[in-house]
């Protein structure tokens, strides 16, 4: 029987064996003997991944550099001594070589570890060598429960230049030792070409990994699969995936910048942003360890829940949306919507379904930050967009669901908002909190304006200064994430604001609002 308790494991013990797990000669029931000649085997080309992750089940990523078969072990401990699963699925050039593969049946709460290989569908007893990773699975009772969010990765031209040390704020979560990351959005910039060679304000030399696929504005899917697959060569990242779980959503730069379905793009010969959506879909789709099922192939908003303590919302403020208007006698500006009915229909109900504590509403955009094709249309009653926001808020309120937060990346600073209806020109919500993460490797900007619709007041914000201009590169230091932890004795959450160097910036406690036995009926504590 597996103990209940999490498996006592350094990170170096762990990162060691799993190193040595790679030159092993079999992979426990379903080995496969290896040949000689290592070029000659399959190989996987850009590190493994986990996502989506559940109390019994989770997804596995990975790429190989033909067509092959990936073979999944699961197991408790990093002996594998006792292989809890195995799992099989190809991959194919279709898929340009990645295969994701659905673990079920697994123990909640506790560390799992698994290995990954590939065998060369043409020559099956040709192996590459196994790969490891792991990752915790959600809890089923009431334990504590930590995670970190941010966005925006390797925007305005910023790659990796590994002579300042690559996309440094992936190590700096990873040694968070979250239970999972939430990627807010921004993933790849498939718009912003990667330069050989940037100069900084300093008047250093800013130089670049460069690929070809990413030395042009992606416009087939090829090339929005290059976009990761530049990403991926990052060690950073791919040490990341391989021990933190990704939650993954998107924005526009998984397409072009502030694009919306139907759109005419001019800067694209007059493409229609909707081809290049559907490009863009389906490489974030082979790319990150996203759960979809057949009958919603494609769709990325969903709900993962991850134990008593948490249910995550994970939205798509881009496929749903309208033109971005921002002009208020515009009759097309007052009808505009940012999530679409389907999709509203769909928050609702799963949020009053919810009987977590903590309903986390992890949004592509802020509520109420002012810009091109943003949610915000400007001071006063709610206009197009925060329409459908003021009736989900309204709703939240009335159906009585409590303890909602949300987070989000887009603006490239962090910043912690608190919505008081009392301040607001829309009163009709509870108050609630808003918090604001980014850029994981990108230009850092400076804090935008607010308007006051639903009453929001800034409580921290930390950016680029006036003298530090905008589009400031990741090696001064303004790179950010964002800290949550559930404590699993009181439910009270903890919020922390942190940059690339791992400083506490700013943290806030917040109390939740608790459901209690009593007689066999509930009783809500407020």
């Amino acid at each position: 029987m597996v103990a209940a308790s999490r498996t006592l494991l350094t990170r170096r013990k762990f990162l060691a064996r799993a190193a040595s797990a790679a030159t092993v000669a079999t992979l426990g029931n379903i080995a496969r003997p290896y040949i000689s000649h290592a070029a000659s085997r399959p190989r996987i080309t850009h590190g493994i991944q986990s996502g989506d992750v559940s109390t019994d089940s989770a997804m596995v990523w990975a790429r190989a550099d033909r067509p092959s078969r990936m073979l999944i072990e699961t197991a408790t401990t990093d002996s594998f001594k006792d292989i809890h699963s195995a799992v099989a699925i190809d991959a194919l050039p279709e898929s340009d070589f990645t295969a994701k593969a659905l673990l079920e049946g697994l123990p909640a709460g506790q560390d799992i570890f698994y290995r990954v290989r590939f065998e060369d569908l043409a020559a099956p007893t040709i192996s590459s060598e196994a790969q490891v990773g792991r990752f915790r699975a959600a809890p089923n009772d009431r334990r504590s429960v930590s995670f970190v969010w941010s966005g925006d990765t390797a925007g305005q031209g910023w790659g990796i230049d590994e002579s300042r040390g690559g996309m440094r704020t992936y190590a700096t979560m990873r040694n968070s030792q979250p239970d999972f990351f939430i990627h807010s959005g921004d993933s790849i910039y498939a718009d912003c070409p990667i330069e050989r060679e940037l100069k900084l304000p300093n008047g250093e030399i800013w130089k670049n990994i460069v690929t070809e696929e990413k030395s042009r504005i992606a416009t087939s899917v090829a090339d929005y699969r290059g976009n990761y697959k530049y990403n991926l060569l990052d060690a950073h990242m791919r040490r990341f995936n391989a021990e933190v779980p990704v939650f993954a959503q998107w924005d526009d730069h998984e397409v072009a910048n502030d694009w919306w379905p139907g759109q005419t793009r001019g800067d694209y010969a007059n493409t229609n942003a909707s081809l290049l959506a559907a490009h863009g879909r389906r490489a974030f789709c082979e790319y990150t360890p996203v759960r979809q099922t057949q009958a919603e192939t494609g769709r990325i908003y969903r709900k993962i829940a991850y134990g008593p303590l948490l249910d995550v919302f994970m939205l798509d403020m881009r496929s749903y949306r309208g033109p971005n208007h921002h002009d208020k006698d515009d009759a097309a500006a007052r009808e505009c919507r940012i999530l679409g009915a389907a999709q509203c229909e769909w928050l609702k109900r799963e949020l009053t379904r919810s009987n977590a504590t903590w309903k986390i509403i992890a949004a592509d955009m802020p509520l109420s930050i002012v810009s091109s094709d943003a949610i915000a249309q400007g001071d006063g009653e709610p206009l197009g967009r925060e329409t459908e926001i003021a009736e989900l808020l309204s709703f939240i309120k009335h159906a009585g669901v409590h303890n909602t937060v949300w987070i989000t990346a887009d603006m490239h600073y962090t910043a912690a908002h608190y919505y008081d209806p009392n301040r607001a020109v829309f009163q009709d919500f509870e108050p609630f909190w808003e918090f604001v993460s980014g850029p994981i490797h990108a230009g850092t900007w400076g804090p935008g304006d607010l308007d006051n619709t639903f009453g929001p007041q800034v409580m921290y914000q930390n950016g680029c200064s006036a003298e530090q201009g905008e589009n400031l590169a990741p090696c001064f230091g303004l790179q950010f994430f964002g800290h949550v932890e559930i404590d699993g004795a009181t439910e009270a959450m903890t919020v922390t604001l942190k940059d690339v160097n791992d400083r506490d910036l700013w943290s806030t406690r917040i109390e939740p609002k608790l459901l209690r036995w009593t007689g066999g009926a509930v009783a809500r504590r407020i």
